[in-house]
């Protein structure tokens, strides 16, 4: 797409209607994680905290600071206060920065810096620990790491506008990488369009077994859904912006059909 149309300002990425939308929901992980600083993710672990959880019976060498006296007082046996215990919760947003994302109208990669924003918008003002990485191309990871609260949204934005696409995808060197540099436990969301020649499998596998919560989001363009309906028919010549693998093909409906399910099943 034409470059006036990318987005150039943190409000494109991220506008006052939606943000006010996005202040009512948070990221929940399936797992629950000891987070390495006192956080507000409240977790299913028992410990000490200022929000109440259940009572059960002392046992010799409790501490008797938890001890509840009321019911001492009313029962005449010892109780211990059991607490909540809250926890941190982080949050890595990966965005995938390969020339294959810089495709489509709209761009995939516009798309994916947007829910990036509002994943990371959404991490930030429930208080978690918001990192971000850029994958792809030929240049190193390029990370935004430990922002916590609203005030941290600007900084984001404008470190996603700064991102370039471009280059190869080596995902499974990206998330071996990022699982290797990882700090604490929390949950991680990666945005690609996963249209890798290798596969993805392995790379989630990296991230996924050290212990990160992952969840695999895919952006496509609309032209790569439903080619036909975006005029692309007849005979074409196709060619990998990555690579320039290329490739002759003749566009109807059994070829759309195929297609289809095999992305579907992709």
């Amino acid at each position: 797409p034409p470059a006036s149309r990318r987005p150039t300002r943190v409000e494109e990425l991220l506008d006052g209607r939606l943000m006010a939308r996005l202040d009512h929901l948070d990221v929940v992980s399936r797992k629950i994680f000891n987070g390495r600083i006192q956080g507000e993710r409240r977790s299913k672990r028992r410990g000490q905290s200022v929000e109440f959880a259940d009572f059960r019976p002392y046992v010799p060498g409790d501490d008797l600071r938890f001890v509840d006296w009321n019911i001492y007082g009313r029962l005449d046996r010892l109780f211990l206060k059991i607490f909540l215990e809250e926890e941190d919760l982080s949050l890595v947003i990966a965005v995938d920065t390969s020339a294959s994302m810089h495709w489509g109208d709209p761009a995939k990669f516009d798309f994916a810096r947007r829910l990036a924003m509002a994943l990371g918008y959404i991490g930030l003002v429930n208080h978690n620990r918001v990192s971000l990485v850029g994958y792809g191309g030929d240049q190193p990871l390029r990370r935004l790491s430990n922002l916590r609260g609203r005030r941290r949204t600007h900084e984001m934005g404008k470190w996603l506008l700064e991102l370039e696409p471009g280059g190869d995808a080596d995902f499974d060197g990206a998330m071996r990488n990022i699982a290797m540099a990882r700090q604490g436990r929390g949950v991680m969301v990666v945005l690609s369009d996963f249209l890798y020649k290798d596969g993805f499998e392995k790379g989630l596998r990296y991230v996924a077994g050290r212990g990160f919560d992952v969840f695999a989001m895919q952006v496509l363009a609309p032209q790569e859904i439903d080619p036909l309906a975006h005029g692309m028919s007849g005979d074409l010549r196709l060619v990998d912006l990555e690579d320039e693998d290329a490739a002759e093909v003749t566009i109807n409906g059994a070829v759309i059909q195929g297609y289809k399910k095999r992305l579907d099943a992709w």
